[in-house]
């Protein structure tokens, strides 16, 4: 098995609260400097950002997956993670298709679409902070019709996460993972509620400026830099596996 060092949850300038130098070049040439193997770019409620930094990841050597953080109607957030573009921009339509209001850039700030070459292409006006339309069931249904891997965020903070918003996993909801923002808390006071969850956990930097890429990181051990082995890792089969 190799070892890919991974930060599954990184935002660009796309997502209100992105800094504006999270540019899709910016990113990726800073997890080349901090070592990382396997990211996701997960911007808010949408994923137009996701190409120009799968084609500098690839000029790069870095493994870049599409992906963005989806903002339930309970108000809980939830990764999805895809192997193909095409996915993504699937999940996007049906997310647009359920996310109401325009953004206010004065309020919660710009964002920004942008190429490979750090240059602005133009600005989302969609309402990309608020919460869709859609129950956390129904956003990880489609997320796994579509191939893609549900990971709910930041569980251990006390908003807009799973635990401060639900305080279980409903039934019907099949997540893949949970991700915690500080392992220590996954060892300390946390350790109960995940052993009540009974989910595999990982940890990712939940990046919005270029210094915070890479904080927190995941190893995965597998056999090459998939969607598909990613999920065999965190279900521990074929001799694939996770650490925090």
């Amino acid at each position: 098995m190799k070892k890919f060092k991974t930060d599954l949850h990184i935002h660009s300038c796309l997502s209100p609260c992105g800094d504006l130098d999270m540019s899709p070049r910016r990113i990726v040439e800073k997890c080349r400097e901090r070592g990382l193997d396997i990211i996701a770019l997960c911007d808010h409620n949408s994923a137009e950002n996701v190409e120009p930094a799968i084609r500098v990841g690839e000029a790069l050597g870095i493994r870049v997956l599409p992906g963005m953080e989806i903002n339930s109607k309970e108000e809980v957030h939830t990764l999805a993670i895809f192997g193909q573009t095409n996915q993504a921009f699937a999940m996007q339509d049906i997310v647009y298709g359920s996310l109401t209001g325009v953004n206010r850039p004065e309020f919660f700030g710009e964002q920004v679409r942008a190429n490979e070459f750090d240059e602005v292409e133009g600005f989302n006006d969609r309402l990309l902070i608020g919460a869709v339309d859609l129950g956390l069931e129904e956003i990880v249904r489609e997320i796994h019709r579509l191939g893609g891997l549900c990971i709910a965020s930041h569980v251990d903070r006390p908003s807009y996460s799973l635990i401060s918003q639900l305080g279980f996993v409903p039934p019907g909801v099949y997540l893949d993972a949970v991700e915690v923002s500080d392992p220590r808390w996954a060892g300390s006071e946390g350790r109960g509620i995940l052993e009540t969850l009974g989910l595999p956990v990982v940890t990712s930097s939940d990046a919005h400026f270029l210094k915070d890429i890479g904080r927190r990181v995941s190893v995965f051990f597998m056999e090459t830099a998939t969607v598909e082995e990613l999920r065999l890792a965190l279900l521990g089969k074929s001799g694939r596996s996770v650490e925090m």
